[in-house]
């Protein structure tokens, strides 16, 4: 299941993020980006998982996505287990708020004035789950353009 995330921060402004049960996603809040290279690499190396884009959402904050599919229950050990082994506590609100919605969601778009999330990293296969995700932000980025925003 693939889904568009709809957060309204104001009547105007809607951030849009891409929601799914099968990518494991990872949200890292005031981490430095050598750490989050770090538990990158180190899950996928443990869990198999391919390969792994790493986006810049903001200064400080980063979004790992990763290249093999998984069920919804592989997808909730992986995120518990490196939010677990890693002890970041934002991580850690993330990976719970994602089990409470059922599919992790990533912000694609704009969020106040914070920019789009960009590519800053990749490592490994690319042409699972990271294509799919790119082709997804790809269709909502020319949505938003046709209707004047971005």
């Amino acid at each position: 299941m693939i889904g568009l995330g709809n957060q309204k921060l104001s009547r105007d402004m809607p951030v849009l993020g891409i929601s799914d049960s099968s990518t494991v996603k990872l949200d890292f809040d005031g981490v430095p980006f050598k750490t989050v290279k770090y538990w990158a690499l180190r899950a996928m190396r443990w869990f198999r998982l391919g390969g792994f884009i790493i986006l810049k959402s903001s200064e400080g904050n980063y979004h790992v996505v990763f290249n093999r599919r998984v069920s919804w229950r592989r997808n909730v050990k992986i995120m518990s287990w490196v939010a677990i082994e890693s002890q970041l506590p934002k991580l850690k609100d993330y990976v719970l708020m994602q089990g409470i919605k059922m599919c992790s969601t990533l912000r694609v778009s704009c969020k106040g004035d914070k920019p789009s999330p960009r590519v800053v990293y990749r490592y490994g296969m690319q042409d699972g789950e990271i294509r799919n995700f790119l082709l997804m932000r790809r269709k909502i980025w020319g949505i938003m353009r046709k209707m004047g925003r971005k």
